[in-house]
């Protein structure tokens, strides 16, 4: 599961889950984006940040694990030279890559999707707001049906600039990381 993960939320593992029963995945592997291109516009929270609160937030299911595959490569990290690096590291695996409804939506933008889309299946989940209509049938692109939770990274980041709560919002492990590293405020 490829993201930001900036901060790692309650609908990222509410997806990951989903997609890990629907598909009868062994494992989720969690890969916070090293140096996000497509989030050239604003400042991405550093990386090591983002690792440890996906790490806490992925802790105690033994079917997830995070990987800083993207945040040891230097430049702007893509998913088609992650996914290159897990084919190689697991030739043998059927390879799928679980991603947001907003995301998936701006595929043809991305750099090499063809190649990204001969590497894995792409799992594509939904969010209240985005309409994955046009994406039903499309060779390479599975929809995973996501319980609604109309949570944000952006909106999280918002209300934790204006002192507002987050708690629920995010894993309590997660919370605690951000009051004690300050981040985000």
């Amino acid at each position: 599961m490829g993201g930001t993960f900036d901060p790692i939320h309650h609908g990222h593992l509410v997806a990951a889950e989903e997609a890990r029963w629907q598909f009868r995945l062994d494992e989720v592997l969690f890969v916070p984006a090293g140096q996000p291109w497509m989030k050239g516009h604003r400042e991405v929270t550093s990386g090591e940040h983002r690792y440890r609160m996906t790490v806490l937030a992925t802790d105690d299911d033994p079917g997830f694990s995070v990987s800083r595959m993207e945040l040891d490569r230097e430049g702007p990290t893509h998913t088609v030279d992650t996914l290159r690096a897990l084919r190689s590291e697991r030739p043998d695996a059927d390879l799928f890559f679980i991603t947001g409804a907003d995301a998936i939506l701006d595929l043809a933008s991305w750099n090499e999707p063809d190649e990204a889309l001969a590497l894995a299946t792409f799992i594509a989940a939904t969010r209240p707001g985005y309409d994955l209509s046009a994406l039903e049938g499309a060779e390479g692109i599975e929809i995973v049906d996501v319980p609604a939770l109309a949570i944000s990274s952006s909106d999280i980041r918002r209300r934790l600039s204006e002192d507002r709560p987050v708690r629920y919002l995010v894993p309590d492990a997660v919370l605690g990381y951000i009051e004690k590293e300050h981040v985000y405020r």
